[in-house]
């Protein structure tokens, strides 16, 4: 191919344009319209040819409105006429491309638009401006563009057919033919027949990475890989540069095909072809991990079916200093009536190879040196087939210094408990393929980022992981009483096992559900350490704190967040209940050996939630309705018990002077009594003023019941108990 410049007169350009065109009626004059004969589609001739009407006749023909349209569409295209005119004038110098194509090459070009594109610009031949350029295997074609930017508009395709059944196959390096294109996107496309007997091999220069459908390469630089057996194609993989797949084994023949942008420019194809005997599979992927790495690969076809019936094989060529995990990330069943969907392993040195796995179950991980890794279907329900699909990582990794460091955790004489060891966001996010790598074994070869262990057994589990930091517990104990005969007498310890502050991993949350039937109740006490509830006034500053909610199938209630050492000595709750402990920072583990947080089941209780509260003598206590967040729900009645000390005089005070809400239905009250004889009780509704701050001499009852309020208003409550000695509080 030469190519070379010429300098196109801008007058004969214009000449040419005009040659080219017809005229188009218009009101006023005449408009000389491009025809690009006969690329241009037929129903583009609606403003040919001018008629001796004249804007008068057509107009009584057709009338105003179809006229002004026509109008209009013809003035569009004189417009487009002279900016071609203008757009050829300013030219001033043409490139001109010449491609020669040997009949031996059996290559073809095609120069075309880009999808969605509009006939921008167009490829000029002799014959004159074509949509669509196509040169054959012989031929030679010389041509140029009708505007400076073609890349903008215009990508080529060359496509090279070599038969490898009924002639030699040219094996070795595959070079880009022809050279010196013009400079436009191009896609290199090799289809190379080859018999099931003898399968080919595909050997790259540089390894490739694989990238799911939809997914760009940063260069813009990508291979495609179809294997063809007989008339069906598989779409084996599109693959970026820079990766580990250093070979593909195909079994039949292969189109391969390679996208270079057009300001790039590349002299090799980065691929050679070698010829091998058959593969007995749909292909082999031979990948080469050096160092310290982590790769994607998915099975062909993905997301859609792998083949029917078909196997396939990863070749993972790992150093034999590092270990090597994998981890399936997406997969699919299909629907079989034989045989079933299955992975297996060839590992050195294993005692079992081939080592077969469900896609379900946990792969193996810890893999000293190299392995095999193969996906083989099944026959499939011919009227439901269902999908086959797999995407999966490998990660690669120094062997850990204290990977033989076993950890005992001992929940033999645990019942309903369950312990998960992850990664610090688990489970609201997966960790990024690029994120260091932290696995939780059970055994040297069943290690994953989630590792989930069951009361009744004991277990020695070790960590692959260079920061344990980054990693969390949270375990579950459920405790329920069926009948009050049983566990009336029975108090329950709410406190961490050790078997877990033991270990080297920080424990995020530790959950109790409590559970019981109707009519029985549930009794949360503190009796040396007493809670605190976590307000703005009364901040805590623990490593820990409690979150307690109750829940009936109609109602949820967030009854607060507690911490040790305050002035609340019982809960009592009539629900199901739900305590999450949450720690923060690592001074858990000292302060976990004071835990005194009990539980009890009780018989049935009045109000939704009874608090016995003993204020600090020298402090301020605050306490809240529950469910601050949304309100205390409707028709729910709270009580709280105070405690006052015998030669002390407690101080009640309401931190606003109104309930805040207005009733839909029903009244909301506050209700306060001393417990003594004769008492009087304070009463006060949602419409009235709540009570000035008041003194109590003996223990007193605060109750707040609400209504239904009207949307969306809220009940939050919030007082304060303060003390101060008898002889004081007669003088105030």
């Amino acid at each position: 191919m030469t190519e070379h410049y010429s300098q196109p007169a801008s007058q004969a350009a214009g000449e040419e344009a005009v040659r080219q065109s017809s005229t188009c009626e218009l009101p006023g004059g005449t408009a000389t319209v491009p025809s690009f004969r006969p690329s241009v589609p037929p129903s583009v001739q609606v403003c040919g040819g001018g008629g001796s009407e004249g804007a008068e006749g057509t107009s009584a023909r057709l009338g105003a409105g179809p006229l002004r349209e026509m109008a209009g569409s013809c003035a569009l295209l004189a417009v487009l006429a002279v900016l071609l005119a203008a757009s050829a004038q300013h030219l001033q110098r043409e490139a001109s491309f010449t491609i020669s194509l040997r009949a031996a090459d059996n290559v073809t070009v095609t120069i075309k638009l880009k999808p969605g594109f509009l006939p921008v610009c167009l490829i000029r031949v002799k014959s004159g401006p074509r949509f669509e350029l196509k040169i054959r295997p012989g031929e030679t074609v010389t041509f140029t563009f009708t505007c400076n930017t073609p890349e903008k508009y215009l990508m080529m395709e060359i496509q090279k057919n070599i038969d490898c059944v009924s002639g030699p196959c040219p094996f070795g390096d595959v070079h880009l033919y022809p050279p010196g294109l013009p400079r436009l996107n191009r896609t290199f496309i090799w289809d190379v027949k080859a018999s099931t007997k003898a399968g080919l091999e595909l050997k790259f220069s540089a390894p490739l990475r694989q990238i799911q459908p939809g997914e760009m390469c940063p260069d813009l630089v990508s291979y495609n890989i179809n294997s063809c057996i007989d008339t069906a194609t598989v779409n084996i993989g599109t693959f970026c540069r820079n990766g580990s797949v250093s070979r593909v084994k195909l079994l039949g023949g292969v189109i391969m095909s390679l996208h270079l942008p057009w300001n790039l420019t590349v002299t090799t194809s980065g691929f050679n072809i070698a010829n091998r005997s058959s593969i007995k599979r749909l292909c082999i992927i031979e990948s080469i991990l050096k160092g310290e790495s982590s790769i994607m690969l998915m099975s062909p076809n993905y997301p859609l079916g792998f083949p029917e019936d078909e196997l396939m094989t990863w070749q993972f060529v790992v150093p034999s200093n590092m270990r090597a995990s994998v981890f399936f990330h997406d997969y699919s069943l299909s629907n079989c009536e034989r045989k079933e969907e299955r992975v297996e392993y060839y590992i050195p040195g294993s005692v079992s190879n081939p080592e077969v796995f469900k896609l379900s179950d946990s792969q193996p991980a810890n893999i000293a040196g190299s392995f095999n890794l193969s996906l083989q279907g099944c026959d499939q329900d011919a009227q439901n087939p269902g999908i086959l699909r797999l995407l999966f990582q490998v990660v690669v990794q120094h062997p850990q210094i204290d990977e033989n460091v076993t950890h005992l955790i001992d929940l033999s004489k645990e019942r309903n408990m369950t312990v998960t060891i992850h990664f610090e966001e688990w489970p609201r996010r997966s960790p990024l393929v690029s994120e260091p790598m932290c696995l939780i074994c059970k055994d040297p070869r069943t290690c994953d980022r989630v590792l989930t262990l069951a009361s009744g057994a004991a277990y020695k589990i070790s960590f692959l992981c260079k920061d344990l930091s980054r990693l969390r517990i949270t375990a579950e104990k459920g405790i329920s009483c069926v009948g009050l005969r049983w566990c009336d007498s029975k108090t329950y310890s709410l406190s961490v096992p050790k078997t877990i502050t033991q270990l080297p991993v920080q424990l995020h949350k530790f959950i109790w559900k409590l559970t019981a039937p109707e009519l029985i109740n549930i009794e949360i006490t503190s009796p040396s350490l007493k809670l605190r509830q976590h307000l703005p006034e009364q901040n805590c500053n623990t490593s820990y704190s409690y979150s307690i909610a109750s829940a009936t199938p109609e109602t949820e209630m967030n009854v607060g967040i507690f911490c040790p050492g305050g002035a609340i000595e019982k809960i009592q709750l009539r629900n199901n209940v739900t305590i999450s402990l949450k720690t923060f920072g690592k001074g858990f583990v000292n302060e976990s050996n004071n835990q005194d947080l009990k539980m009890s089941f009780v018989p049935h209780i009045k109000d939704e939630c009874t608090f016995t509260v003993s204020p600090d003598s020298k402090a301020k206590t605050y306490l809240q309705t529950p469910n601050s967040l949304y309100g205390l729900p409707p028709y729910i009645s709270i009580s709280w018990y105070i405690i006052v000390p015998s030669k002390q005089v407690a101080r009640l005070g309401f931190s606003t002077d109104r309930m805040g809400i207005a009733c839909e239905t029903g009244r909301a009250y506050v209700n306060i009594k001393e417990q003594m004889p004769g008492a009087e009780e304070t009463v006060r509704r949602e419409d009235e003023l709540l009570p000035q701050p008041r003194n109590m001499h003996h223990n007193f009852w605060v109750n707040v019941s609400n209504c239904k309020p009207v949307d969306p208003m809220q009940l939050n409550l919030k007082f304060w108990v303060t003390f101060v000695e008898k002889q004081i509080a007669r003088g105030l």
